[in-house]
């Protein structure tokens, strides 16, 4: 699917795209969102949502890009690695802490593939009570 650039946006995509550029300090918008904007109703909303989410909160920018990255691996998206990764190293992240996340993510993936396919059973003292 062909990316649409700024200069071949609709004016609904242009003031999503303006805000993109505005909110990141940039002048230029990623390809994810050139795409998305075959579907501007889809682009505002997703805007609107990774704005949200990814906002500072109970959990660090880091710690949540950190997510992001350990998701998109597990799922195999390229594309977010890479651009999560930005992100994450321009708010602190490291080449250790990039090589412990990939550690556990392997651990986590390898793990919960032997626990479903034994179908292990949850421990009593780890399930949650309501209280």
């Amino acid at each position: 699917m062909k990316l649409i650039e700024y200069h071949e946006a609709s004016p609904e995509v242009r003031a999503v795209f303006d805000d993109i550029m505005a909110k990141r300090k940039t002048d230029s918008v990623n390809n994810f969102w050139k795409a998305l904007a075959h579907d501007p109703v889809t682009l505002r909303r997703t805007w609107a949502s990774i704005q949200e989410v990814m906002s500072a909160g109970e959990l660090d920018p880091l710690v949540k890009e950190l997510i992001y990255i350990a998701v998109s691996a597990t799922n195999g998206c390229e594309y977010c690695i890479a651009s999560h990764s930005a992100s994450a190293t321009a708010k602190g992240m490291t080449d250790k802490m990039f090589t412990e996340l990939m550690a556990v993510v392997g651990m986590a993936n390898e793990t919960n593939r032997l626990v479903a396919g034994y179908r292990v059973p949850v421990d009593e003292r780890f399930k949650q009570t309501d209280q």
